[in-house]
C-alpha cells in the first residue's frame, strides 16, 4: 500500500474528511471531526489507527509491524511500520475498526448526521 491507496481508501469512507491540523507533513483523516487515522505523507513509513485497548496488545505480540502509537495515547493507538510485511487487506481492515471505533464513540446527533451522509451516497450509487 502506497500514500495513495491509503488516501483512496480513507476518503471513501462516509463522512470522512482529510486535513493537516499538526503541520504540513501529518495527514489526518476524520470521520464527523474525530481522527480515525494518520500518517506522515512525505516518508509514509507508518500509519496510526485507533484500536480496541486488548486488541492493541494482541496485535503489537502478533506482528513486528505493529507498535504502541507513536506521539499517541499507547492504550488506544497503534502505529502500523508500512514495511511490506502485513497486507493491504489487513491493513485497511484495521483503518475500518479505528474508522468503526470512532464512529461508536460519536453523539447521537452525529451518528444521525453520518447515517444522512450513508444513505446520500447510496442514493447516489443507484442513479
Amino acid at each position: 500500500m502506497d500514500v495513495l491507496d491509503y488516501r483512496n481508501f480513507c476518503i471513501a469512507l462516509p463522512g470522512t474528511t482529510e486535513e493537516f491540523p499538526f503541520d504540513e507533513n501529518t495527514l489526518v483523516f476524520k470521520v464527523m471531526g474525530k481522527m480515525f487515522t494518520a500518517c506522515d505523507v512525505d516518508d509514509f513509513e507508518s500509519i496510526n489507527v485507533k484500536c480496541n485497548p486488548e486488541k492493541a496488545v494482541e496485535l503489537r505480540e502478533l506482528y513486528s509491524a505493529v507498535n504502541p502509537g507513536y506521539h499517541m495515547n499507547k492504550k488506544h493507538w497503534n502505529t502500523i511500520v508500512m514495511d511490506g510485511t502485513i497486507s493491504d487487506d489487513i491493513i485497511e481492515q484495521w483503518i475500518l475498526d479505528s474508522y468503526t471505533l470512532v464512529v461508536s464513540g460519536l453523539t447521537k446527533k452525529l451518528k444521525s448526521e453520518l447515517e444522512i451522509l450513508k444513505n446520500e451516497k447510496k442514493s447516489a450509487k443507484d442513479l
